[in-house]
Order: C-alpha cells, then sequence, then structure tokens
C-alpha cells in the first residue's frame, strides 16, 4: 500500500504547512527543489502515492522535474497535483500534457486540500488495479472465445462479468465506485419494462431488456480516455474542455470496437448504441450525431434518461445533488434537454419507482 506524499516546495513554510494538514493520514516526504525531488522519487517510488509539486523553484523547476519523471519507467505510477500559483492557461496545459493529475491552488483549504489528495491517491490506485484486470480479462476471454460459444450459459454470465469490470474501471476513475451503474441499470430496468409494456411497438422483449441493462454499464466506458484533470474537474468546464468530455462518447465505440469479438454481435450493437448515442436529444441538439427523434435507438433513448435522472439526484465533483422533485421537474420540463414523448409519459408513470430506488441507494 502507497502511504508516502512527497511535497516539492521551495518555500519551507508552504512545506510544513502542507503537512500539517497531511501528516495524520500519510508519511510526509519533503524536497526543495526539483533535482532534491529526483533524488526521492528514485529511493521511494514504489511507496509514494502523491506527489505534491510546485512549479517555480531553483536548480530543477516542476516542469523540468515532469519532463524527467515521464522518462522513467515508475512515472505512472505517482499521482501528480500542482500547488503552484503559476496557473496560465499554457502553463496548466502543458501540465496536463505531462500527467499532472490536479491542481491545488493557494492559500490552502485544510479540507479541499485532504479530500483532493485521498481522492486523487484512490483514483491512481483504483484506476491501475482495474485497467491490469480489465487488460487480463479481456485477453483471457479472446482466447476462450471458442470454448465459450459451447458454453452457453457461461457466456452470459462471462459477458455481463466483463461489462461490469469495464464500467467499474470508468467509475472507479470517477470516484462512483460502481455506484452509478448499478442504479442506472435499476432505472433503466424499470422505465423500459413500463416502455415494453404501453408501446409495443418498439418491439421491446424480456431478453432485449435484459441485454439493455446489461450493456447500460457500458455507457461512459469511453470516459477511460479522458484526462483526469477534465473528468474530476470540481468546477465549470471551459469550451475545450467540454468538447474533449463530449469525446468519450465516440471514444467508447472505439474501445468497443476494439473487443467486439468478446460478445455476440446483439451485445455488442446495443452497447454500441447506448455507448454512442446517450447524449443525443429527441429535438436533435445532443451529441455526437445530432440524431433526431427516433433516429436516436429506443436502447439510448432509455439509458439517457435514467443517466440524467441518477446524474441530478446524486452529487458530483462539480455540483451537489438536486432534491427528486426538482430532477423530476428537469427532466420533464426539459431543462436537460428534449426527451422522447413516449419516454417522458412512461417517466411519469414510474416516477415513484425512480424514487423509491434512490432512496434505497441512500439508504
Amino acid at each position: 500500500m502507497r502511504n508516502k506524499i512527497l511535497i516539492v516546495d521551495d518555500v519551507e513554510i508552504n512545506r510544513e504547512l502542507l503537512e500539517e494538514i497531511l501528516k495524520d493520514e500519510y508519511e510526509i516526504l519533503q524536497a526543495e527543489n526539483g533535482k532534491q525531488a529526483l533524488q526521492v522519487l528514485e529511493k521511494f517510488h514504489d511507496d509514494i502515492a502523491v506527489m505534491l509539486l510546485d512549479l517555480i523553484m531553483p536548480e530543477m523547476d516542476g516542469l523540468t522535474l515532469l519532463e524527467e519523471m515521464n522518462q522513467k519507467p515508475w512515472s505512472n505510477q505517482i499521482a501528480v497535483v500542482i500547488i503552484s500559483s503559476e496557473n496560465t492557461v499554457q502553463t496548466e496545459a502543458r501540465c496536463f500534457e505531462l500527467g499532472v493529475s490536479d491542481f491545488v491552488h493557494r492559500p490552502f483549504n485544510n479540507r479541499l486540500v485532504r479530500k483532493r489528495v485521498r481522492n486523487v491517491a484512490t483514483l491512481f490506485q483504483y484506476q491501475q488495479e482495474l485497467e491490469q484486470k480489465v487488460e487480463k480479462q479481456t485477453e483471457t476471454l479472446r482466447k476462450q472465445y471458442k470454448l465459450l460459444q459451447l458454453q452457453a450459459e457461461q457466456l452470459k454470465q462471462s459477458k455481463a462479468n466483463v461489462i461490469d469490470i469495464l464500467g467499474n474501471v470508468v467509475e472507479c476513475r470517477n470516484l462512483e465506485s460502481g455506484e452509478h451503474i448499478k442504479r442506472v441499470k435499476g432505472y433503466t430496468r424499470i422505465l423500459g419494462e413500463r416502455l415494453m409494456e404501453d408501446y409495443p411497438e418498439y418491439g421491446l422483449t424480456k431478453e432485449k431488456m435484459e441485454i439493455i441493462v446489461s450493456a447500460s454499464a457500458l455507457h461512459d466506458i469511453g470516459k477511460i480516455a479522458v484526462p483526469d484533470a477534465i473528468l474530476l474537474k470540481p468546477g465549470k468546464l471551459t469550451q475545450e474542455e467540454f468538447e474533449y468530455m463530449k469525446s468519450h462518447t465516440t471514444r467508447g465505440c472505439e474501445i468497443l470496437n476494439n473487443i467486439k469479438n468478446v460478445w455476440d454481435k446483439e451485445y455488442g450493437t446495443v452497447s454500441y448504441e447506448i455507448c454512442r448515442h446517450h447524449h443525443e436529444r429527441y429535438d436533435g441538439k445532443g451529441y455526437p450525431d445530432g440524431l433526431k427523434g427516433e433516429e436516436i435507438p429506443v436502447s439510448a433513448q432509455i439509458v439517457s434518461i435514467a443517466d440524467v435522472y441518477d446524474a441530478l439526484v446524486n452529487e458530483r465533483v462539480y455540483k451537489s445533488a438536486f432534491s427528486k422533485e426538482k430532477a423530476f421537474q428537469m427532466i420533464v420540463t426539459g431543462e436537460c434537454g428534449i426527451f422522447s414523448p413516449k419516454l417522458l409519459e412512461c417517466f411519469w408513470n414510474v416516477r415513484k419507482d425512480f424514487e423509491n430506488l434512490a432512496d434505497a441507494a441512500e439508504a
């Protein structure tokens, strides 16, 4: 378990202040410039969870240290949080390019520093562990595909496991630990079964709904490719950052295309539809393709409402949770984009079921 924090700052009082904030949870190491920090990193890189790094320092500044670190085989094992007051757009962009996870600006807020460092450390650990598991599991499933075809029940379970693992990779990076996926699955099932009952023209069956519910776990798989600094940014995204965030829909499809042989065609099709189109809107003002009306696959329409509702009623790094009443009104009045009238009618009818599921998740 990595339990050390390296604080790199040429101002002693800054180092001591940060040590005082973090010493109850971590063993603290200090360095007063990049050259000294590199020596500490060479010795303790297997134990350091997070490095808090100033940018403007004598002998070797922060950016030079990051460039030096990127030449080391252990560089991707240590999360970096910038603590410098140097925060121009150009500087922050360069920091992101060099693998920085987050920024903490002075004056330091004790609670915010502890929470940011804890989140970054936990996220980094989960990200590495789960991505390794996903890589191993995906490779194993490719090799065993022929055998799994002969074992239909085992194949079904394996597909569900792969989907959940892939989904959990994203949620752990997003500090959700898989709970968002579970809730979205629940809302998707509630809304989809009502749509199946009220509007048979969509051709939904119990078997198709099971696939949609399972595949809903992959709706945000493309966020694996979104940098932490954007994914976990506590404030409003810039236009450039928002455009990058929106690309998680198409990036997710690229990931799914690379592992399409893991599951059968129907699973692959539904997963792709949900991943690419769950941010489309009925009036054509969504993304990435601007689909309109029933051009949007019904699977994506169902998951879209489920995803939006869960995002509204739960806290995120960039917002507080809305009440269930407010969330309901925001969806039906179009504040979150325009949805299908048929889906909204079903949403009205299952409102209580949604609220019960949200209550159970809070318990």
